[in-house]
């Protein structure tokens, strides 16, 4: 069966009414369908991945996108990912043990497990060694490039807008103009988008990741055409991976 045909006869409940509808429900006549099936929903790559669709949204829907994205966890961690990155919850459906990735043969992650260990605590062995870069291609490179800056990424906070990460205290987008100008990601910006993502999800972990059985799951990324004919994919490969470029995740779509 091709991904579309997937898609195609795959039923989830949507976050806005708790129905359980078809995922492709009032978008099949779109000029473009983008089906983002994301990991947890209380992951680094969940929230930064929605970070970026709200950016954008005038040349997304310019270019007749209709957006529908598939992420791990319940209707409530659904709602309180959609209250904070505002993506629109009648657009996310929710799969509580993935089993849309394995029918789309995602990478799973490290699988590894350990004698006397329980399925959960075999996750979060294996969500840490990922994060150390372990089965995870590229994610230590990405984490120092949030730290390091990037020339060959836009600016990504306004030089007006105030950032709350704690445990720092609120950051004016015009700070990282000291770290060496305007105009491009800039030395700390990014990391400091990522530790508000991490403190909001750390404060809300038992909303945000009801269970961690699939923590290490990873997504993936599938732009159709009108006639369902598919004219992009890429398929995550580790932590901070969910871009093929990832100085501008949407340059696929939007360049």
């Amino acid at each position: 069966m091709d991904t579309y045909a997937i898609f195609k006869q795959t039923q989830s409940q949507r976050v806005s009414d708790g129905a359980v509808v078809p995922l492709l429900s009032d978008c099949e006549q779109a000029s473009l369908k983008l089906i983002l099936v994301w990991p947890q929903l209380g992951d680094f790559d969940s929230l930064e991945y929605a970070w970026w669709l709200q950016r954008q949204p005038e040349q997304i829907q310019a270019k007749g996108v209709q957006i529908r994205a598939v992420g791990i966890g319940d209707r409530n961690s659904g709602q309180k990912f959609c209250d904070f990155t505002g993506f629109p919850p009648e657009h996310l459906f929710i799969d509580p043990t993935g089993q849309l990735h394995q029918q789309l043969n995602l990478y799973p992650g490290l699988t590894w497990k350990m004698p006397f260990f329980s399925p959960v605590q075999n996750s979060y062995l294996n969500l840490l060694l990922m994060c150390a870069g372990i089965g995870s291609p590229g994610t230590l490179a990405e984490v120092f490039r949030g730290y390091r800056g990037d020339r060959k990424a836009p600016q990504l906070i306004a030089e007006d807008e105030e950032v709350r990460a704690f445990p720092l205290p609120p950051v004016n987008g015009a700070l990282f103009n000291r770290a060496g100008g305007k105009g491009f990601q800039r030395p700390f910006e990014l990391a400091t988008l990522r530790l508000r993502n991490m403190a909001e999800v750390l404060k809300h972990w038992q909303t945000y990741v009801p269970d961690a059985t699939y923590i290490t799951q990873r997504g993936g990324t599938f732009l159709f055409d009108q006639q369902g004919k598919q004219v992009y994919e890429h398929r995550d490969r580790g932590i901070l991976g969910f871009a093929a470029n990832m100085s501008n995740p949407l340059s696929f779509l939007l360049t």
